[in-house]
Order: C-alpha cells, then sequence, then structure tokens
C-alpha cells in the first residue's frame, strides 16, 4: 500500500510544526484538541520544553462536544485564559476532528479577539500533514498579522525602509536544528560575514524583533518551514531571499548569494540548482529536509562527490535541484535506495533510516528531531560547527 510506513517513522505532524514555530514569541497557541495529547506536541517535538514554558494549551475536546458543536465552551475557556496570562497574541489550531467536523475557526478568533483585544487568529492545521507544513502556516499567518496581508510592494519606499547588509534567519526550529548553541554559532558566522541580524524566525528572538522584519534588505531561509513567510515578506516589502544552511563550503557559497540577492533583488538558492546529469550512481546520497539535505550535498559537491539528495518533507519542490528526487513515503525511499545505492555510496539520514538502506551500505547518521524525536538527544550536533565529513555510525539509545 503506497504512503503506508512500516519501518519508518512518519516526521512530525503540522501541530507540532505550529507550537515550534510560536513556542518562545510570548503568545497562546491553543490546540482544539482531545485531552492528554500536550506531551505530543511539547515534551516528544519540544526540546526547550525542559527549560522553559510556554503558553500551549489543549481544548480538551470531548465527544459530546465534537457532535454537538459546542464552541462555546472553548471561546470561554479561551477568554479566562488570555484574561489570566495577557499573550502577545493568540493561536488557534486544530487536530482532525474539528478539522472533519467544519469547526468556524475563523468566525472563533473573531469572538475571541473582540472579548479579548488582543490579537487572534486561526492556523489551519489538520493533523495530515508534516512539520514544515505546520511551521510554514505558523510563520505566514504571524506575518500576516504582523505586517497585513501581502500585496504589490508596500516596499522599501514605504514605511519601512531596508537597511543595508541587513537580514532576517527564516524557519529556524528545534525540529531542524535542535543542537545547543545553533542560534548563537549561525549568527556568528553571518556577523563575521557583515550582516547585521534584524530578527529570527522564531528561536532567541522576541516578538518585537520580528516586527521589524520588513526593514531587512534581504532573508535567509534556512530549512523549507521558513519559505512561505519569505514569500509573504517578498511580496510585502520586495525583500530577496537566499536558501541555504551555511555549513561547510557552504559558508562562503551562502554569504556570496547574500551580498549577490541584496545587491540585484533577485531570489536564489545558495547551492548550485543548475540542470545536470547524474553520471552514474551518485556517492552520496542525502535523505531529509530540502535545504539542509542541499546544503550537505553542495558541501560535498565541492569536494568533488556526486550527490543526490532525497526530499522526504513537504513543500520541497521549490528548493531542491533538478536531479535531486521528492519522496512520498517509506515505499519510494526504499525504491530510490535499492536502485541508487553502489558499493561505495555514503547514505546521509537520521539514523533510523539504516533500516530501509541496502545491506552494506555506509551511512553517516545525522539524528533530526522531527524524525527520530528524542531518541538521539545526546548526539544532536551544531551543523554549522560541525559538518559530515565521511563514513560514520552512531550508538544505539
Amino acid at each position: 500500500m503506497r504512503q503506508a510506513y512500516r519501518i519508518l517513522p512518519v516526521y512530525s505532524g503540522d501541530v507540532s510544526g505550529v507550537c515550534s514555530a510560536l513556542y518562545e514569541l510570548g503568545g497562546m497557541v491553543v490546540m482544539h484538541d482531545p485531552s492528554g495529547c500536550n506531551s505530543t506536541y511539547n515534551t516528544h517535538d519540544e526540546t526547550r520544553w525542559y527549560d522553559r514554558d510556554s503558553l500551549i494549551f489543549l481544548s480538551g475536546l470531548c465527544e459530546p462536544d465534537a457532535v454537538m458543536g459546542n464552541d462555546s465552551k472553548l471561546i470561554e475557556d479561551v477568554v479566562r485564559a488570555a484574561g489570566e496570562f495577557s499573550p502577545g497574541f493568540i493561536a488557534l489550531c486544530n487536530s482532525p476532528i474539528p478539522y472533519l467536523t467544519g469547526t468556524d475557526f475563523a468566525g472563533i478568533c473573531r469572538i475571541i479577539e473582540q472579548r479579548t483585544e488582543i490579537p487572534a487568529f486561526y492556523i489551519p492545521t489538520n493533523g495530515m500533514h508534516d512539520y514544515i507544513s505546520g511551521a510554514g502556516l505558523a510563520f505566514e499567518k504571524l506575518a500576516e498579522e504582523l505586517f497585513g496581508e501581502s500585496g504589490s510592494h508596500d516596499t522599501v519606499t514605504g514605511k519601512y525602509s531596508a537597511k543595508n547588509r541587513s537580514l532576517n534567519i527564516l524557519g529556524m526550529t528545534p525540529l531542524d536544528y535542535a543542537a545547543e548553541g545553533c542560534v548563537s554559532s549561525l549568527r556568528e558566522i553571518l556577523e563575521k560575514g557583515g550582516w547585521e541580524i534584524t530578527s529570527v524566525w522564531a528561536m532567541g528572538d522576541s516578538l518585537e524583533k520580528l516586527k521589524k522584519a520588513g526593514e531587512s534588505s534581504v532573508n535567509l531561509v534556512i530549512s523549507a518551514s521558513g519559505l512561505r513567510t519569505a514569500k509573504f515578506l517578498r511580496k510585502k516589502f520586495g525583500t530577496p531571499w537566499v536558501a541555504g544552511a551555511p555549513l561547510g563550503s557552504m559558508r562562503g557559497r551562502v554569504l556570496r548569494a547574500l551580498e549577490k540577492a541584496a545587491g540585484s533583488g533577485a531570489c536564489a538558492a545558495a547551492y548550485e540548482t543548475c540542470e545536470r546529469a547524474l553520471q552514474g550512481k551518485p556517492q552520496v546520497i542525502v535523505i531529509g529536509e530540502p535545504v539542509m539535505s542541499c546544503s550537505i550535498a553542495q558541501d560535498y559537491e565541492d569536494r568533488g562527490f556526486s550527490t543526490l539528495v532525497i526530499a522526504a518533507t513537504e513543500e520541497s519542490g521549490k528548493l531542491i535541484r533538478p536531479a535531486d528526487r521528492i519522496s512520498r513515503g517509506e515505499e519510494e525511499v526504499e525504491e530510490a535506495l535499492n536502485q541508487l545505492c553502489a558499493e561505495d555510496t555514503l547514505v546521509i539520514a537520521d539514523p533510523l533510516y539504516r533500516y530501509v538502506i541496502p545491506e552494506g551500505t555506509a551511512m553517516e547518521p545525522v539524528p533530526h528531531l522531527a524524525f527520530s524525536g528524542r531518541i538521539y538527544r545526546s548526539s544532536f550536533k551544531d551543523p554549522f560547527v560541525s559538518s559530515c565529513s565521511g563514513k560514520g555510525d552512531i550508538d544505539e539509545p
């Protein structure tokens, strides 16, 4: 059966992506969902939960309320909690049950906003998509709330004036960058390259910093979850974006691409995206989120290896190279690996992928929180300090 998983786990869901994207911003996230599921969104998919609290609540949806549509209970609970905690915004999202019953979240948000005088908006999740979709929607809806609906450039000549050599980092969440110190090491690389960081969406910065995003001259997309916001800021302010993670040889490529984009106003990927034919089987195969995977692949390409990326998350199509592939399920990953792996092939992926790679194929394990969760938490590495460098392994948990 296509798109069924019997060996591999699935990536974190869209609801987890929403919680991760908005975790540090001082807002209140309300998941319309049955009781008992909060640990899924937080302790399982959120490393920050050990160190700091966030206003993430479940509505405690019960069967009679789901069947009869008791929206007043949800509204009263949200209004009461907002009065107690005074969040900077209120974001509603939902699990499959309210999605299937057709709950009017837009209307509920209007009532909550009128009663609390706090901005309230709906993020259309349904538990059927992955974390890239959820985090991307959350960042996009937050941007719409902060800057208004996008139209033709309100642009750099309007209210906001772009600063030279300033940028926003888009798509930074622990689901892709779980190692301690990722934010500070990325900031250091960019600041040493002469760039001022306006805001990071969304780790290590406040909502007030994010409100200044329109002042930047360029945006750096470091994961697919930042692409929707990059496109929004492009439409709203005319700001170009660059996709790429500055690891290994990609450091220089990212810095050069930022310079070029800021000067020309054109959007681009920092890794090479030209049409190319793969000669024989690739020496290195990278599986995972597209921006990180293509950045790792480019680092190997620059060292003389032939590479191929298998993008395993949603919304990858605009971010991979022409010869790369998109996986739509476990069977497609297995088929691709059986077809492409040779005796000397190196597969770079989360350690749990070892169970679907051909026997005897070398593997460089790169634990990914959004895929294997906390199993390999002690092995998370900061990609901006250490990059994949050869064949290796990782201890079993």
